[in-house]
């Protein structure tokens, strides 16, 4: 059962949620809700029963030393809730935790019924998945949605997504059958380079989500991270000519693709992320459409129907 005491009043408040599993390829996403905690010094208020919905032969629990004193951390779902400063400031409620192994109907009604308590206004889910596209490029992120008007109105893209879902997939749906606003945003990351971390797959899902709500997160050692990522990449690249030669295969492929992308909203978003950075305009406010429906969405066997 979810605890919503000492919860304050919450203002335009947006649920962002993750989930590690197998909807969160380089534990991408995971990684992006646990950002954004620790950046705005998020507190845990909440989790759902571990009895519930896990299978502990699956994800186990662990132990730990606190004070000489052995305890046990079970793998859940917590919540927390962080405050967005700024001329208008808002509320993100923070879901994190692991792909439940049952009850995948009873976890979203429990995690829909929370957001109702809290007047949450839209749902943003993040997910990663494996997909054949290079290193060396800018990550692809996709916005997708079940809901007509909401991908008109947010110009996201209306998901045609056929086969086997996680719990990303069930949740979406769960939040269309019930009301609420969703979207989900999908990072691909490459599949031959799929261990995680993944700090340039967070980074631009976080950018992606700047982008949606029209706030400015602040990014950390992320970009850094992320530079270093693609070196060690590189490196071990060079050193296998095959996959030197395959790598190469997928940037012409996409650079071809995507020559017809470098249009003049392309660079409004990414001016408009520039301002966000220099503190000019308002750093928070109610979701707004962004430029761009984002990257190209890769229906594949991950699960990235949104």
């Amino acid at each position: 059962m979810i605890e919503l005491e000492g919860v304050p009043e919450l203002i335009d408040p947006v649920m962002v949620a993750a989930f590690e599993g197998w909807n969160d390829a380089g534990d991408a996403a995971s990684t992006a809700v646990a950002h954004l905690e620790r950046e705005w010094k998020g507190e845990v208020f909440a989790a759902l029963d571990a009895e519930d919905y896990y299978d502990f032969q699956v994800n186990r629990p662990t132990v730990f030393m606190d004070g000489g004193v052995r305890k046990i951390t079970w793998p859940t779902t917590r919540l927390s809730v962080v405050r967005v400063g700024g001329d208008k400031p808002r509320d993100l409620v923070l879901v994190r935790g692991i792909e439940p192994s049952m009850r995948w109907r009873s976890f979203c009604n429990e995690l829909l019924g929370f957001a109702h308590e809290l007047g949450v206004e839209l749902v943003v889910i993040l997910g990663a998945l494996l997909g054949d596209t290079p290193h060396t490029r800018p990550v692809p992120v996709s916005g997708v949605t079940s809901d007509p008007d909401l991908a008109r109105r947010m110009d996201l893209e209306e998901t045609k997504y056929e086969g086997p879902t996680g719990i990303v997939g069930v949740l979406q749906e769960a939040c269309t059958h019930a009301g609420v606003p969703a979207v989900s945003l999908w990072a691909a990351v490459p599949h031959y380079v799929s261990q995680p971390p993944n700090p340039k797959a967070t980074l631009a899902l976080l950018n992606r989500l700047e982008d949606l709500l029209d706030l400015r997160i602040p990014q950390g050692e992320l970009p850094e991270d992320a530079r270093a990522w693609q070196v060690g990449v590189d490196q071990l690249a060079a050193e296998d000519s095959e996959v030197a030669e395959y790598v190469q295969t997928l940037e012409e492929a996409r650079d071809t693709a995507e020559l017809p992308e470098a249009s003049g909203e392309a660079i409004a978003r990414e001016f408009e992320r520039y301002l966000r950075r220099r503190d000019v305009g308002p750093p928070g406010g109610k979701p707004r459409p962004p430029a761009s429906g984002g990257g190209g969405k890769e229906e594949d066997e991950d699960g990235s129907e949104g």
